[in-house]
């Protein structure tokens, strides 16, 4: 069978790549401690179980509007204007079946052949993925380490061509944890009034995970860049509903008819009974989800302190999100091959920096959304073996 060229361009996730071959490695009997896969460790909230168990047996079975059934959507509405400060109708918001839909959306609109659409690098795996699946050019956005991991405002705005359709943006981000500070974003935006048909989409999954009392900064409290500005966010992370697979974009102008015809044709809809359950999230208590986040602090403190302490690593305190960033280029050895090794001989499962773009080398990301403890022994093994 011949496939489209479009397929060979198609990429994956190496999270999940290697938490295949540590789970083959677990059931060969070897103790492995994941550090690798992005979600948290917590059970979902209960009274957001119990409001899908409800939907169900309250036979909310069927199919719903693509665009998701109107109570979510006014509940993302207020949620929007609760914790980011804007309005916002809920027909421009598009629920889909997790974050990616909503990233793939946008690069179908606007990626084809002889168009350009940046990306983060090191950043999430699947947006220089897409990008290269439409056909169009993945430019890569440096994140630097001395800023944190934020980016250039200066250096996005000069690598904008004629060609370009779309600029990506994540803050808090992975793999890094850094978090775009908002001067930066400030001089991004304004310098964006010259390029007044490139759209941008802004990735803030992580939103509620910011540290250090700094709050995030959203641009969607920037109505210059209002009416070409996609917002993707989720209950995956902040809820630990990962499995539900639920999320939402807000498009500009007439995008979320363009999102919501993409829907039908590619999803249907999410399905009901978790629908119901992102509402009861959203309106439910939080008092569960702040106490993860409170958690996950914690844990970056244990965490930066340990890898620090590792032969050949440096690494910078995150900001946000649930990931270590650190540098290993002390240990004379690849990224690459530390994953590997790590996993191989020590049985702790991380991943390499390269699976987050060409500027990875000589990183690997740890998640931290694991206990102290799991934290503690992992970086032990570690400081055995390289020691």
């Amino acid at each position: 069978m011949k496939m489209t060229a479009a397929m060979s361009r198609l990429g994956t996730e190496s999270a999940f790549e290697v938490l295949a071959r540590a789970t083959r490695l677990m059931q060969q009997g070897k103790n492995v401690i994941n550090l690798g896969i992005g979600q948290p460790d917590f059970p979902t909230p209960p009274h957001i179980v119990e409001a899908a168990v409800k939907a169900l047996r309250d036979g909310h079975h069927g199919y719903t509007p693509a665009n998701g059934i109107l109570a979510l959507r006014e509940a993302v509405a207020a949620d929007m204007k609760r914790h980011r400060g804007v309005e916002v109708h809920p027909d421009k918001i598009v629920i889909v079946p997790g974050g990616k839909v909503t990233m793939a959306f946008a690069m179908l609109m606007f990626g084809e052949p002889g168009t350009e659409i940046m990306y983060p690098d090191p950043g999430f795996p699947i947006y220089r993925s897409m990008i290269e699946f439409t056909g169009a050019k993945a430019v890569p956005i440096a994140l630097h380490e001395d800023k944190g991991y934020a980016f250039s405002a200066e250096e996005v705005l000069a690598q904008i061509t004629p060609r370009t359709r779309l600029i990506i943006v994540n803050s808090p981000a992975n793999p890094t944890g850094g978090v775009v500070p908002k001067a930066e974003l400030d001089r991004f935006v304004a310098g964006m009034a010259d390029h007044p048909d490139v759209a941008v989409m802004s990735d803030e999954i992580y939103a509620r995970m910011c540290y250090d009392g700094v709050p995030h900064a959203s641009l969607t409290a920037y109505p210059e860049i209002a009416d070409r500005l996609i917002l993707l966010d989720g209950w995956s992370k902040t809820y630990a509903m990962t499995g539900w697979r639920l999320g939402y974009g807000v498009w500009p102008g007439d995008l979320a008819e363009h999102a919501t015809r993409l829907a039908i044709n590619v999803n249907s809809c999410v399905n009901a009974p978790t629908q119901w359950a992102g509402i009861a999230a959203l309106e439910g208590p939080q008092d569960a989800a702040e106490a993860m986040v409170a958690a996950f602090d914690e844990r970056r403190a244990v965490i930066v302190r340990e890898l620090n302490d590792l032969p050949g690593f440096t690494c910078p305190t995150p900001g946000g999100a649930f990931y270590a960033f650190p540098n290993i280029t002390g240990t004379g050895k690849s990224s690459r091959q530390i994953q590997d090794e790590l996993l191989n001989e020590c049985g702790v499962a991380i991943i390499s920096g390269t699976s987050f773009g060409i500027y990875g080398e000589g990183y690997v990301r740890f998640s931290y959304a694991a206990s102290i403890e799991a934290i503690e022994e992992a970086c032990g093994r570690i400081r055995s073996y390289l020691s």
